[in-house]
């Protein structure tokens, strides 16, 4: 098994007649996902999505992939290839488009729609082309074949691209539910015969690969909810996913059957079920759903609102409900269904919600203590099965930590791939199919890129640790004013605290260390205010890490007259 190593260079010319592909996101890290194929001068981007933030990253709402690899190569884009709806695949498109706003974007009605909505909220109009299972369609000198495959989103596909260099195809995520709710199952038999034609390079999805055995069908969790919804004597309210329209399907099957009116909370909650309505993908029995202002008027049982938040995003409505900050006021005797997958990175945000709810006297139901999620990719059981249709002649895991793609990997050895075929990359790693093998050939750029509000790129990892250090240990301003011409202390020195645990008053200790190495400077004849700084830095410093044993934020101010 080939992987990279971390003195790659950049990645040579491509060779003539060669298909390269290189990850910008989604390998190592669950999220941000983009794959770059090039061939022939030409580049098709398969999926843009976007990363959530973590505890360790303050501030950021968003984390993009590092477009600065293709930036100059804008006009070689034929086309963003679009797996499926969510957003750690299409969130960052947007961000892409801004760019180039007339870049092609490719596929599902579902896709596009949710797609189109949030790109109207960026002003941009994006071409856009409708593709959907069995559809072929020659994208520069991609040609592009569409295959239907199963997942937690409707209208979710994957792609195989066929150049003269060989036969690649992204599965997207996907998984092999044999009893999906709208009936419409992963297309083995199209994967057979591509299988037959000739896999050169398959990337496939690693997010389960450790996960052993099938993935349970997803009308499995329609008879838990029934009895979730029989038993609830109060309020229910449900947190999803706002693309996950199979799962709201379930809550509005099981409310129609109860006898309760459903309201869709959130600005995105609201935007993507009604696009999802209106389609026909949401089957929604006439005055089932009411605006949110109506359930004044109706009995506590008569009632289920669906909102976001599953995932403990501190700003999302549930934990806004926890918290006791938003209109909707949790109750003693309420139910709450949390009916998603845990994401990797965000177990104490969600505990933490689970906790705000229940000390309110809701009933919580989660994954932990009942089934109202099943996960939307395949386990180690449904991979072995695909790898053994599909017979790859290479193999690239992606979509996963470390530990899904080598698992994932170790899959396809056992199903014959041989080792030296099998491509553990990571991001930005190029990886050229030439002559019929995939090797790795070098690495491009592909850090996190964070979204801060209105700007992109702005915010570093030297901004975060700054942003980390205010937050868990506070800062220490210190001011002083110097004579410009013999550098000694005019006013000051006045030291002030906030977060640090230290009171104003303590600093009484350090003024005199601050006067003593302040003294010795302009003995030495130091007037520069920059080095003064330094040296007070240093000092009190110093003093709170011997004393107290912290190390706050220390931001002097030197100032001469």
């Amino acid at each position: 098994m080939s992987h990279p190593h971390p003195e790659l260079g950049p990645p040579p010319t491509l060779p003539e007649g060669g298909l390269r592909v290189t990850p910008l996101g989604g390998l190592g890290e669950i999220g941000r996902n983009m794959t770059v194929f090039e061939y022939g001068g030409r580049l098709l981007v398969v999926d843009c999505g976007v990363l959530f933030p973590e505890q360790e990253q303050p501030g950021v709402d968003l984390i993009l992939p590092d477009f600065s690899s293709i930036r100059d190569r804008l006009d070689d884009i034929d086309g963003i290839v679009l797996t499926h709806g969510h957003e750690d695949h299409i969130g960052g498109v947007p961000y892409l488009l801004r760019e180039k706003p007339d870049i092609p974007l490719i596929g599902s009605k579902l896709t596009l729609a949710l797609l189109e909505a949030k790109l109207q909220e960026h002003r941009i109009r994006p071409y856009t082309l409708e593709v959907s299972e069995g559809h072929r369609e020659r994208i520069g000198p991609f040609d592009c074949e569409f295959v239907a495959v199963n997942h937690s989103i409707p209208d979710a596909l994957a792609v195989a691209i066929r150049t003269p260099a060989g036969m690649a195809v992204h599965t997207g995520d996907f998984k092999m539910d044999q009893l999906p709710l709208d009936g419409r199952l992963t297309d083995l038999r199209a994967f057979a015969r591509l299988g037959e034609e000739g896999i050169d390079l398959l990337l496939s999805d690693s997010t389960n690969a450790e996960v052993p055995g099938f993935v349970a069908p997803e009308r499995e969790i329609s008879g838990v909810l029934r009895q979730v919804f029989a038993r609830a004597e109060k309020r229910i309210i449900v947190a999803s996913f706002a693309s996950h329209v199979h799962r709201i399907q379930q809550i509005v099957d099981a409310a129609y059957e109860h006898g309760r009116r459903i309201a869709f909370v959130g600005r995105s909650m609201v935007r993507n079920m009604g696009i999802a309505r209106d389609l026909g993908y949401l089957r929604v029995p006439a005055g089932l759903v009411v605006d949110v202002k109506a359930l004044d008027d109706l009995a506590d049982h008569e009632v289920v609102l669906v909102c976001t938040g599953s995932q403990g995003e501190p700003m999302a409505a549930l934990s806004r409900m926890a918290n006791r900050d938003h209109q909707i006021r949790i109750v003693e005797g309420d139910t709450v269904i949390l009916a998603s997958s845990l994401i990797p990175g965000n177990e104490n945000a969600v505990y933490r919600v689970i906790n705000g709810l229940t000390r309110w006297g809701a009933n919580v139901v989660h994954k932990g203590n009942a089934k109202v999620h099943v996960s939307g990719h395949a386990s180690a059981g449904e991979l072995l099965y695909f790898y053994n249709i599909c017979r790859p002649r290479n193999l690239m895991p992606v979509h996963g930590e470390w530990r899904h793609l080598r698992a994932n990997a170790e899959l396809g050895a056992m199903t014959g791939v041989p080792p030296e075929r099998i491509v553990i990359a990571e991001d930005g790693i190029a990886v050229d199919l030439v002559g019929g093998k995939a090797k790795i050939v070098g690495k491009v750029q592909a850090g996190y890129v964070y979204v801060d509000g209105l700007s992109v790129g702005d915010v570093d990892e030297a901004s975060l640790k700054d942003r980390r250090i205010l937050g868990d240990e506070g800062f220490i301003s210190v001011f002083v004013v110097v004579d410009s011409s013999t550098g000694k202390i005019v006013s000051g020195p006045s030291i002030h605290s906030r977060g640090s645990g230290i009171e104003d008053s303590d600093f009484a200790a350090v003024l005199p260390k601050i006067d003593e190495v302040l003294s010795r400077s302009a003995q030495d004849g130091v007037v520069d205010p920059h080095q003064l700084q330094q040296l007070v830095r240093r000092t009190v410093g110093k003093w709170v890490s011997d004393t107290y044993r912290r190390r706050p934020m220390i931001m002097p101010v030197v100032m001469d007259v």
